[in-house]
């Protein structure tokens, strides 16, 4: 996933824990804490409603992920288990998880709005990983020299210099 330093990219299950992630990934979620499960992040996170600048569309998708999740995990407790804490914390949630409308993936572009650089729009592709059935690698990528590829390298940087030691002796007076 380092291979990807310009674009962020992170390894999803089924139920939508973040297994692991890139240097801009972290950037991009930096809002979420933890960033740990984009389903807990949309309904459960205060940052979710602003971050996602489409939510009702993220909402909508994340619970058709989850509701294959179950299907596909019968015997698996994670969906579940996410499912029942989502329905109790989120009305959000139960409301869409009790319509039971399920929707496909789309190719359409996100929109985020990111307290460091404002508004992204990312495409993403996912890639099924063959070693681990039920695991995706996902790409999100902006329009080339666009405002959100001028964002995502200002971002890529602020997380940089955050995330960056300190040099020897320098908190030393």
């Amino acid at each position: 996933m380092d291979g990807y330093p310009h674009t962020p990219a992170l390894v999803l299950n089924r139920t939508l824990d973040i297994l692991a992630t890139n240097a801009l990934a972290d950037a991009l979620y930096s809002p979420f804490h933890p960033a740990d499960n984009l389903a807990r992040m949309t309904f459960a996170d205060p940052a979710g409603r602003t971050f996602c600048q489409d939510w009702d569309r993220a909402a909508q998708a994340t619970v058709a992920n989850l509701r294959q999740a179950a299907g596909c995990q019968r015997d698996d407790p994670r969906p579940h288990g996410l499912v029942d804490t989502l329905t109790e914390n989120s009305a959000d949630f139960a409301r869409l998880w009790g319509s039971h409308t399920v929707l496909g993936k789309t190719q359409e572009a996100k929109r985020f709005l990111h307290p460091d650089v404002g508004p992204l729009t990312l495409s993403h592709q996912a890639f099924d990983v063959r070693e681990a059935p039920g695991r995706q690698l996902v790409i999100c990528h902006a329009e080339p020299a666009s405002s959100s590829a001028e964002a995502l390298h200002l971002l890529g940087s602020i997380h940089a210099t955050r995330t960056r030691p300190s040099p020897r002796g320098a908190d030393r007076t």
